[in-house]
This record gives C-alpha cells, structure tokens and sequence, in this order.
C-alpha cells in the first residue's frame, strides 16, 4: 500500500556515500557525529539500508536488469590529468537509488488511477533483442527469440556472479543494445510502453525536480492533481515538452561525452602506437566503436572494424587523438 502527501524534510546530519557505505558494512566508524551520538538517526539509516535492499531484490525478482557500467573519474595532479580511476557503485548509492525508482513507480501509478495526462520515462522494447540473444549463446545461456526482460535478467545476474571482473563489459554491451530512454506522455486510458529495464509498466521521472525539467513537470501536474486544480498543462503542451524533454537529454549527453572524451584524448596523447585490449560497444552505419580495458576509455575503430559487432573483443592500436574535438581512433590489430 502506497499513499502520497505533502511534507517537509529536516536534514539532520551531512553524509557522503563513501563514508556512510564503509559504516553500513562494517568497515568504518560512524560517518558523522550526529550519527555517533544519536542512536535513532543511527537505526534510521540501518532500516533505510534494508528497506532499499528489499526493494531491489523485489525489483530483480520481477525482472529489473542489474547493470553495472564503469563511471570513470579524472585523476588530477595540480592542473594535468594523470588517470581515470572508476568510480563504483555501493549500500549507500544503493539506498538513494532504490528510494528513487520506487517513488517514482508510485507517483506514475497514482497519476495513472487519477486518469491525468501524465509525462513518462519509458526504454522500449529492444530493437536488437537477437544480437542480445547472440551474446548470451556465447556464454552458453539460451535466451527466449522475443524480449524477455526476465530472462535477460537471470543471465546477467549468472554473469556477474560467474566473472565479475568483465560483467561492466557485459553491461555497456546490454545497455547499447537496449537503446536510450526517452519520454512520452500518458493520457488517460491509454497506457505508455513502460520501462524495459526496470521491468515496470508504470515510470516517470519526479524525484530531481531542483535539476532535471521532466521532474518539474511532474510535480506540478502532481501537486495540481492532489490540489484537485487545473492541470498545468495542455495534452498538446505535455506531447511538446516530451519531445523537448528527450532532445535536450540527448544534446546534454553529447556535451558531456565531449567532456570526457577530450579529458581522455589528452590522457593518452603520449600514447599513440600504443596497443591495447578492447570490446566492440557500438557497430553502425555511422561507425564502429571500441572501449580498452585500461584506463576505460572509449573511441573509434577507423580501420579493420569489417565484421566487429557489439560485444566482440578484440586487440587494437590507438593512431591518433585531437584534445579539442574528443576525437580518440583504433585501427584493429
């Protein structure tokens, strides 16, 4: 049983994730005073960490894919780079996470029950759902012909416990195949093509209203809805925003992945003609994309990409890098 209202929050101590995480397991003292002196907020955060574990468990027992990709942070010795160090995943993350996918599950079904137009965040039906199906074959797993988000789940939760040192290579894979989210809009007695990777019919965006535009609107339609005032906006205004929404994701994204790319052009500028390890994550008619296994960085295969599809691994050699315009190019060896 769900209900929404609304409430104000006090904040009674600032914690960080590293630090919060290490005491949850046992491999810190209290991360902050307040929490070493006072028992209750101690307790507080021990029951969020098992509401939040309970809830993921529930979520991969329905068929949420659990994908764990490697997010690289520079490494800076005054004003030059010296390494991309991969930032990884934990209980404390964990616990935010979880909060926020079942928030927002429970706001898209209580919009829903209130037949209002609704803005959603969907991942559709994987397009090359049989190069996903190859993949797993190559792991010896047999895979259903037609997208299961159930089955794809148990072969990756097999994946990560067989070699965990190569499932976020496994992850990227899965998460190019599946396709990027984009958002659409719900209107009443109608139902959204849900979110494939989450394994949930009902998803909106609505708990970063202070950074992320959809969650502001969701907000107003939300407040508006349990004010039983008049909608914020128009059907034809929440089909626009959708389209608004997805485009400026998608031109936010390349920026950032300029960034990174330029900040990786320059880590490897002493680097060319080196030869590195590498997995195919993108293969397309606008090209053929590599990522080496250390430092984790991504970039073009220009020559011998012939054949190499999402998921191969291979052996390539960087040739050239350009620092201002991310460009970062392999040529198979």
């Amino acid at each position: 049983m769900t209900d929404i209202y609304q409430a104000m929050v006090r904040n009674h101590a600032k914690l960080a994730y590293n630090s919060v995480a290490a005491w949850l397991e046992g491999e810190a003292p209290a991360p902050d005073q307040a929490v070493a002196v006072d028992p209750s907020l101690a307790e507080s955060l021990r029951v969020q960490d098992r509401v939040a574990q309970k809830l993921r468990s529930h979520r991969h027992k329905r068929g949420a894919l659990d994908l764990q990709t490697l997010e690289a942070r520079l490494v800076f010795a005054g004003d030059e780079i010296r390494d991309l160090r991969v930032e990884v995943t934990n209980r404390a993350k964990q616990i935010i996470e979880d909060f926020m996918i079942a928030a927002n599950d429970v706001t898209a079904r209580f919009l829903h029950e209130k037949q209002v137009p609704s803005l959603r965040r969907v991942v559709r039906t994987p397009k090359r759902w049989d190069r996903i199906v190859e993949i797993a074959a190559e792991h010896y797993v047999r895979l259903p012909p037609d997208p299961d988000a159930l089955a794809l789940a148990r072969f990756l939760t097999g994946q990560k416990a067989a070699d965990p040192l190569r499932f976020p290579d496994l992850s990227l894979i899965i998460i190019k195949l599946l396709g990027s989210g984009e958002y659409v809009v719900e209107l009443p007695r109608q139902a959204a093509p849900g979110h494939f990777g989450l394994a949930v019919k009902d998803y909106t965006h609505s708990t970063a209203p202070n950074r992320r535009f959809p969650d502001l609107v969701t907000q107003r339609i939300l407040k508006a809805t349990m004010g039983r005032s008049t909608m914020p906006y128009s059907q034809a205004e929440l089909v626009e925003l959708a389209r608004h929404c997805t485009e400026k994701e998608d031109d936010a994204n390349k920026v950032e992945r300029l960034v990174a790319k330029s900040a990786a052009a320059m880590l490897l500028l002493s680097r060319v003609g080196d030869q590195f390890d590498a997995i195919c994550t993108g293969a397309a008619d606008k090209g053929t994309w590599v990522r080496i296994f250390h430092p984790p960085i991504e970039g073009r295969l220009l020559y011998g990409y012939e054949g190499v599809d999402v998921g191969n691994q291979l052996r390539v050699r960087l040739i050239h890098t350009d620092v201002n315009r991310g460009f970062i190019d392999f040529e198979k060896v």
